[in-house]
């Protein structure tokens, strides 16, 4: 009790957190770069940061996927195929990652950061029109051998993934973006949970940051997901850029 009432302002901090990070990944991606150094700073340790990011990527995918449900927007079955594929890969990675030092998994983050940054900066335009798109077939095939690897990367540490699987979406099975956030947040919602088990069966879950965290990220989700997927794109990048930099440099020396 002693603790939470001399930690009870991260509470607060963290529910704000949440609601610009669930317009970030519900928009684009990469809040995860975001939520984690946050987490790490605010005392847990890398492992269970990373355990407890979870809740928060759950309840953001679940709020998103219900605004894009909201107003229509749905590719199942295909979401539901890539995301069970996905969810057998972040079993994988989850277990890698439960049991990875502190310091290799910051330094780690760290180097993830930049290169997210360097994805971002020179990633090939995203198309935003109306497109044919490949979702059965040997694309549905390959589309799910892709999202394998995805998840483990997703179950190892998650950070900026959103970027990859919109980038892939896209550029591959030829979504636009309304369609291809709308698939991302099943996907997430499916491979985080499998990873949010593999950390909470280890002990290392903090539920009271975690909640707060998602708390905010349900409001941010939902907002974002019914009514700004594209506009916003280009000023979140410009942030991300930013914080990612700072964080990243802050990170290595932690």
């Amino acid at each position: 009790m002693d603790i939470f009432v001399d930690n009870f302002w991260h509470y607060p901090i963290l529910v704000l957190v949440g609601c610009i990070v669930g317009v970030i990944n519900t928009m684009a991606g990469g809040g995860s770069l975001i939520t984690l150094p946050i987490l790490i700073f605010l005392g847990l340790p890398s492992n269970i940061a990373n355990g407890t990011n979870r809740i928060g990527l759950i309840m953001t995918a679940f709020s998103a996927n219900m605004g894009f449900k909201s107003k229509g927007v749905s590719t199942y079955p295909f979401n539901v195929y890539i995301g069970l594929f996905a969810l057998i890969g972040s079993l994988i990675g989850a277990y890698i990652a439960v049991d990875i030092n502190d310091k290799i998994f910051n330094r780690t983050l760290s180097v993830i950061m930049i290169i997210v940054i360097i994805l971002i900066l020179f990633s090939p335009k995203i198309l935003k029109r109306d497109l044919n798109e490949r979702l059965s077939g040997k694309n549905l095939v390959v589309s799910c051998f892709v999202f394998f690897f995805i998840g483990i990367y997703g179950g190892f540490v998650n950070a900026g993934i959103g970027f990859i699987i919109m980038l892939f979406l896209n550029l591959y099975n030829k979504m636009n973006l309304v369609r291809v956030n709308a698939t991302k947040s099943v996907v997430i919602l499916i491979y985080s949970i499998g990873a949010f088990l593999t950390f909470l069966f280890n002990d290392l879950v903090n539920f009271g940051y975690g909640f707060a965290l998602g708390f905010g990220t349900l409001f941010g989700a939902w907002w974002s997901s019914r009514y700004s997927v594209i506009r916003g794109e280009g000023i979140i990048k410009i942030f991300l850029l930013i914080s990612i930099f700072l964080l990243s440099v802050k990170l290595w020396f932690v």
